[in-house]
């Protein structure tokens, strides 16, 4: 990983001193969770093991019970649960019923199985989401203990649009407070562990929902993604998951939304799965009338895409590409060569190197980061609350309040940085569309390492820029997994495309899917 000359000094010795800092600090961490890991029980029902196309498609057939496969989910959620801390609030007592009158719809025979595919095609299935994403009836809390009490009002509008066809809301799962971290722990519910290590971290803010799905614990899931919130999770949990293209899926209904049009443009809701086979049709529900846009049932033919890679980004303060996943994209590489004879082209786009100011500075709106997290809040008051935490005493996470004071130093929204780094999106944007045309997809890590070490985010904080920066532009994006590290994690890339041709990272999710053998259950993987 090499840093532009142009990089000033004093970024490059930060960048140093950091490395520096979290390797050795590495040593200590593996020291101190040495033979700490707790082991979650094997997976019990091979339901559980298929693609949610396939559950609903034995339900419609009756092959199955939707009563069945929800009792299945109930165990596995309460097998799961204890060592993961993954799965927050339920909505069980609903959910068997609105099982009860789906396996009731089916045996009666009004409508043939056709005409429930049409119509209903999750009908019965079983779904989980991440907690900021509104479920009527269930708290919202997005990980604020100010928000401990918030009951939502009415389903988010993913939510409404997903029962409508059918599935079954069956509870929600853990976030990082403000879901503005990528480590999934708060005060009010605790820290979610990794199904594969449950001394590494799952990822945030979808992490709950990631772990889950890693896990098995639901049929499928449903996160949000701003800076990498559906992506890095996917990637830590060995599954798959979408960020769609920007003002596709409907953020109404989710806590917090950026107060700006422009901010909400960067956020996405998409389907987060263990079988890439179930993305496209998730996210066709999801999108409700903009899958029009997306053409999701065109056919794709991989062998004909152009298909371009970059293996780092060379950001100041990211960590370099870990060599297992670097070795994981060059044998993407290699596949489509022998497979397709796709002759990959590597790229060297140096404005990624930029992608942490960029994003950053994009994100800046009028309104403080601070506010979310208490009602008095001010540079003193989260000082205040940082000693607080030290002693144990606040009720906010202290990432959470390290990133409140974000906003009280560097650029200021509207000010000539602000736009000067706004126009660099829209350069970088450009480059992107230039290259990727309608037939092309673009390689690159969803980020530089597997799992990390609880708390050891902190010392590795900017490694999200290979998600985030991807936000700003408004691509659609999608984490494929590729097998597992030599420590046993679970390791994968990206795949981006251009603006509404999410169809190419999902048919290109599915072949990656079928030639490397996509997730792989906790239970057995290796260390």
């Amino acid at each position: 990983m090499e840093l532009d000359k142009q990089t000033p000094l004093k970024l490059k010795v930060l960048h140093v001193l950091r490395r520096f800092i979290a390797r050795i600090a590495r040593i200590f961490f593996s020291l101190y969770y040495y033979n700490d890991s707790k082991k979650i029980p094997p997976i019990k029902s091979d339901i559980l093991k298929e693609p949610a196309v396939e559950v609903a498609r034995k339900i419609r057939n009756k092959e199955i019970t939707s009563v069945e496969v929800l009792e299945e989910c109930v165990k596995r959620i309460n097998d799961i649960n204890s060592p993961m801390n993954c799965f927050i609030e339920n909505r069980f007592e609903l959910a068997y019923r609105e099982a009860r009158e789906a396996d009731a719809l089916i045996q009666s025979g009004t409508k043939s199985a056709d005409e429930l595919l049409r119509e209903k095609p999750f009908l019965g299935v079983p779904f989980t989401c991440k907690d900021s994403i509104g479920v009527k009836g269930l708290h919202q809390t997005a990980g604020i203990v100010s928000r401990r009490d918030f009951i939502a009002e009415e389903d988010a509008e993913v939510i409404k649009l997903l029962r409508n066809k059918g599935a079954i809301i069956i509870g929600t799962s853990n976030v990082p407070e403000v879901c503005m971290w990528w480590e999934t722990h708060n005060h009010i519910y605790g820290r979610t562990n990794n199904p594969y290590d449950t001394t590494r971290i799952v990822g945030g803010s979808s992490g709950g929902e990631g772990a889950m799905q890693g896990a098995a614990g639901s049929i499928f899931g449903i996160g949000s993604d701003i800076g990498g919130s559906i992506r890095m999770p996917a990637f830590f949990n060995g599954i798959f998951g979408h960020k769609p293209s920007r003002n596709i899926v409907s953020n109404h209904g989710q806590y917090p939304t950026p107060n700006t049009e422009y901010v909400n443009s960067f956020l996405g809701v998409g389907p987060m799965t263990r079988h890439a086979v179930d993305m496209k049709p998730i996210l066709e529900i999801i999108s409700g009338e903009n899958s029009k846009k997306l053409n999701l049932n065109e056919p794709v033919d991989v062998g004909k895409l152009k298909v371009f890679y970059q293996i780092n980004n060379n950001a100041p303060l990211t960590d370099p590409v870990d060599p297992d996943i670097e070795t994981a994209m060059l044998k993407v590489v290699e596949y489509l060569n022998v497979k397709h004879k796709i002759v990959a082209e590597e790229k060297k786009i140096s404005l990624l190197r930029k992608s942490l100011p960029i994003w950053f500075s994009n994100m800046k709106t009028t309104k403080f980061f601070g506010a979310f997290l208490m009602k008095d809040y001010g540079m003193m008051s989260i000082i205040k609350e940082i000693f607080k935490n030290i002693i144990g005493c606040s009720e906010n996470t202290l990432i959470a309040l390290f990133t409140s004071l974000l906003d009280y130093g560097g650029i200021k929204f509207e000010d000539e940085k602000y736009k000067a780094y706004v126009k660099l999106r829209g350069e970088l944007e450009n480059i992107f569309k230039n290259m990727l045309g309608d037939d092309g997809v673009f390689l690159f890590p969803t980020h530089p390492t597997p799992a990390l070490y609880h708390n050891e985010p902190v010392l590795r904080s900017m490694n999200f820029a290979y998600t985030a920066i991807i936000n700003c532009l408004g691509f659609p994006a999608t984490t494929i997994p590729l097998g597992l590290s030599r420590e046993g994690l679970p390791i994968g890339i990206q795949v981006i495309a251009n603006h509404n041709n999410d169809r190419l990272c999902l048919a290109f999710a599915e072949e990656l899917d079928k030639a490397f053998g996509g997730w792989i259950e906790p239970q057995n993987s290796s260390k």
